[in-house]
């Protein structure tokens, strides 16, 4: 009987909370169930970064799972995605301190790129342009090349965050 009782509280419940129009997952546009990712642009003199954005945007759009990813020819909407800067910039010099220990210094790389969704055969866009920026930090130790590629992967990363968030909840 309790088990009974217990059963028809929580269903009652689930459906109480389902009419008042609270949902589960995405907030997209409920025409919008895919997208693509169109060839990023790259226009900075830095590197593979294009490569890195799209394949960072690529990994957020399937970890977020708002979206499907799929084909430029098949998809409901285009992501279309510029970098516009790459900057590198030293926060703390090489030191030493009494004990002669090393300390390599510490860089900051800035990723700033500006998005657009669209979809086509329409006109108007359905996210206008929008710049966003990831940052991350690295340290120059041994190999400086590897960490400052690791470390504007992860600035692509969080720049693509971003993109997402603005993608699926800012339309």
């Amino acid at each position: 009987m309790k088990k009974r009782i217990f059963s028809a509280l929580l269903t009652s419940a689930l459906l109480f909370i389902t009419g008042c129009g609270y949902h589960w997952g995405s907030i997209m546009h409920p025409q919008v169930k895919s997208i693509a990712i169109a060839p990023v642009v790259n226009e900075t003199t830095a590197y593979n970064v294009a490569s890195d954005m799209r394949m960072m945007l690529a990994e957020q759009f399937t970890l977020d799972g708002s979206l499907e990813l799929t084909s430029l020819e098949t998809s409901d909407c285009i992501l279309e995605t510029r970098v516009l800067s790459v900057k590198f910039t030293e926060i703390d010099d090489d030191s030493y301190d009494a004990s002669v220990i090393y300390r390599p210094s510490e860089w900051e790389v800035i990723v700033e790129a500006e998005f657009r969704v669209i979809i086509p055969g329409v006109r108007e866009p359905l996210v206008k342009p929008r710049k966003v920026t990831g940052r991350a930090l690295f340290k120059s130790q041994a190999d400086m090349e590897t960490n400052r590629i690791q470390a504007t992967r992860m600035a692509c990363s969080e720049a693509a965050k971003l993109i997402i968030i603005y993608t699926t909840e800012a339309w």
